[in-house]
This record gives C-alpha cells, sequence and structure tokens, in this order.
C-alpha cells in the first residue's frame, strides 16, 4: 500500500517519482507501534529534505503519516506482524527540465512484511567506488543495485564499497562492522551513510572503536557483519575469497544489545 500526504497514492504522484527519481528516504521497522531509533530516522528526513530541496521538512507530519499508514492495515505493526515502512521525500512538480524549481516535498508512506527470521550470513565483493552524496539517503539507488547485481552474478549475495584509498566503506544499502582479534566492534572510518542501527549500536555496544579498515587488516579480524533497519545485525560470511567465522561471541552480544534496545511509540 501507498499514501501521498496521508492520501492514497495516485499514479500521477508515482509516475513523477519513477521519472525523475530525485528525492530521499529512510526506512524502518515497525513493531508492536514502536521503532528502535525513530527519533533518528525522522532527523534523518528532516536533515535530508534540508540537503536535498532546501526546505524544512515537519518531523511531527511525518510521524502522523506512518501511523495512519500502519494503523490501516488489520494492525500490523501496531499489535501483530511487524511491518517495514518506507518513507520517501519528494516533489511531484520537479521535472527533468526543471529540477531547480522551487520545492514542496511530499511524503510517500509505504509498507511491507518484515520477517522476524533472521536472513542468512551474507558474501559480499568488493568494489573499489565511492557512494555519491554518501551521506544522504537518497532514491540514486542504480549504482548500488547495479554493482549488487555483478555481485549475484558472480556468485556473491551482494557488493562491498571500497574508497579509492583502499578503505572499507559500507554495502550499497547497509553498513558493515568487524570484530577485531581482542573482540572490540570495529567501524570502519571512511564517507559513509551513518545508518540508524549502527548508531544505535555504536551508542550502546562497548568495547568499540571506530578506525580505518583496508583490505589488508581483513585477514585479522575475528568475524564481520552488516547493519540496517530492516535486518538489524546480519552475520558477513566472507568478502571475496576470505572467510569469517560466524559463531564468533560477539555477533550474538550486537544482536542481544539491539534486540534489547527499547522502540520509541510511533
Amino acid at each position: 500500500m501507498a499514501t501521498v500526504n496521508g492520501a492514497p497514492a495516485s499514479p500521477e504522484a508515482l509516475q513523477s517519482l519513477a521519472l525523475t527519481n530525485y528525492g530521499h528516504f529512510t526506512t524502518m521497522r515497525v513493531a508492536d507501534g514502536a521503532v528502535r531509533g525513530l527519533s533518528l530516522h525522522l532527523a534523518r528526513l528532516v536533515d535530508d529534505c534540508r540537503a536535498v530541496f532546501g526546505t524544512a521538512l515537519d518531523p511531527d507530519r511525518v510521524r502522523a503519516f506512518v501511523r495512519q499508514e500502519v494503523g490501516a492495515h488489520g494492525a500490523h505493526g501496531t499489535h501483530g506482524a511487524p511491518v517495514t515502512v518506507r518513507v520517501t521525500v519528494f516533489d511531484p512538480a520537479l521535472d527533468l527540465a526543471h529540477p531547480g524549481a522551487g520545492a514542496e516535498p511530499a511524503i510517500l508512506v509505504t509498507t511491507r512484511a518484515a520477517g522476524d527470521a533472521p536472513p542468512p550470513p551474507l558474501r559480499a565483493k568488493r568494489f573499489t567506488v565511492a557512494r555519491e552524496a554518501a551521506a544522504v539517503k537518497h532514491v540514486g539507488l542504480f549504482n548500488q543495485l547495479r554493482l549488487r547485481r555483478q555481485a549475484q552474478l558472480a556468485g556473491f549475495d551482494d557488493a562491498l564499497f571500497v574508497a579509492a584509498d583502499g578503505r572499507i566503506a559500507e554495502g550499497g544499502t547497509w553498513n558493515i562492522g568487524f570484530v577485531d582479534a581482542a573482540g572490540t566492534v570495529v567501524w570502519p572510518r571512511a564517507e559513509v551513510l551513518p545508518g540508524v542501527t549502527m548508531r544505535l549500536l555504536q551508542a550502546a555496544h562497548r568495547p568499540t572503536a571506530t578506525a580505518p579498515v583496508t583490505a589488508a587488516a581483513l585477514p585479522a579480524m575475528r568475524a564481520a557483519f552488516a547493519t540496517n533497519a530492516a535486518i538489524g545485525v546480519r552475520t558477513v560470511a566472507a568478502i571475496d575469497d576470505l572467510a569469517f567465522a560466524t559463531d564468533d561471541p560477539v555477533l550474538d552480544e550486537l544482536r542481544r544489545t539491539y534486540a534489547q534496545l527499547p522502540g520509541e511509540p510511533l
């Protein structure tokens, strides 16, 4: 289902988004009417709206539209099965020829089922690439999907981005973290999207460090994992031909830490 500014999404509005493809979004998991890191998701939308459209966004309005959409579907996400909600901010009036026109962003809310079963361990293939405007969660996903497709055609699950200077950065739609020999969680220092799940774990789990991680440092890491709001903490089994332990106890600690974080009510 989809709504724009609280009303059923019209074909014209969706056509505008499909053809112009200019905007930004956030994705959150709603369970029992609450979202882990909801305030961070809303702050992201406000900051990105200023960066993408040069205008303010009312977070309370966004929250109301999400609450309405979640409540409209058989209580899913309220007292039933969890749902994944994506909030996309775009301007239906902007077109390819005039993206510099004054913007009046609209709020598209879509939902899909969110499973409770953890996804299987991930196998990633490295690509040297810089994600454009890395700090913004924008809708320009062509390169991420192109590289994900290349990785899957090569027998992997997804792409892992590496900066030109050799530093590990992030996955196409997820952050990556490592567990070093001492059991410290290490987040790569690089130009990445500051994911909500990553930020929550950085604040809640210790010991934690942020440091440059190069390919040469990977064999010294005990384990690796991916994070985003839809999957939580997912084990990374391999990067290229380098395998990591999938049963490291720190991975279980991270999953427990994340599961115990309280959700913020919609």
